[in-house]
């Protein structure tokens, strides 16, 4: 995302508090990156004294103290999903709250932000967590590398690193088949070590080019034994924003998301970006 002509950072706001709070972060990332944040309201009954009122509080709030951030609202008379996939058709990503105004609260994801994830062709982040994981204290992204396929989510969160000035954490989880193991000492021969070395081979893999790209990232590598899902929730815990790719597949109801980018977006303790292959 080089040069004057960025695309511009869409968030969907419908005045739940968690839409705020994806207005926040949203608007101190396109300050950041030095884009446009476009502020988008949809509805598909839009009143448009209510719309105006949303979207003008909005634009209030995304300007304090960033006087210097380049901001466009729109009013969308259409189902938010609907609305957010076309404004994700040219954006460099669409953030969300991670529970929207007319959904039942206490579930753990809104029925919007989880479409979104499944379908955009930008990456989506879903902002959750409590204040410290919203505002970059712990000074660190957290990538997990699962697939071949994962090019986009890797490049993204090195673009992510250096322009945050912050740690990369690249994560890759393992595990050894139960028939696998026997009752043997681990050696060197031993079937978990094979297991384990092909993590490296793969994380080492996905990483080279672009840790060539971005020299001054500072990449934390590590391989940890468990599944993917328990190894980047316990990493969350620590992270400003965990970034991992969509693997979708298509299922009975259409796209669906992979389980571990479904459970981040339900479970992690900070903001959570899905990346799909190609961006």
């Amino acid at each position: 995302m080089e040069g004057p002509n960025r695309l511009p950072l869409v968030v969907g706001v419908d005045g739940a508090e968690p839409s705020l709070q994806a207005l926040d972060w949203a608007a101190h990332e396109a300050l950041r990156r030095g884009t446009t944040l476009r502020v988008v309201h949809a509805a598909e009954t839009a009143d448009r004294e209510e719309a105006e009122s949303v979207l003008a509080s909005a634009a209030e709030r995304a300007r304090q103290g960033r006087v210097a951030l380049g901001l466009d609202t729109v009013t969308v008379a259409a189902e938010p999903v609907a609305a957010l996939l076309d404004e994700a058709r040219n954006a460099c990503a669409v953030v969300t709250g991670s529970r929207g105004r007319g959904e039942i609260r206490g579930l753990l994801l809104g029925s919007v932000s989880l479409e979104l994830a499944s379908r955009a062709d930008c990456p989506v982040v879903v902002v959750r967590g409590d204040a410290p994981h919203r505002q970059g204290t712990f000074r660190r992204v957290t990538l997990g590398v699962g697939e071949d396929r994962d090019a986009g989510a890797v490049r993204f969160a090195f673009r992510e690193a250096e322009e945050r000035a912050c740690e990369l954490r690249a994560l890759r989880a393992w595990r050894c088949p139960t028939h696998e193991l026997g009752d043997v000492p681990l050696v060197a021969a031993h079937p978990a070590l094979a297991h384990r070395d092909q993590a490296w081979s793969v994380l080492d893999t996905a990483l080279r080019a672009w840790a060539g790209k971005h020299p001054a990232v500072t990449v934390r590598q590590d391989v940890v034994e468990g599944t993917a899902r328990k190894v980047l929730l316990d990493a969350a815990e620590d992270s400003d924003l965990v970034i991992v790719g969509a693997h979708r597949r298509q299922g009975h109801f259409g796209r669906q998301l992979g389980m571990v980018a479904h459970t981040l977006l339900h479970h992690a303790a900070c903001p959570v970006a899905v990346v799909p292959e190609h961006i």
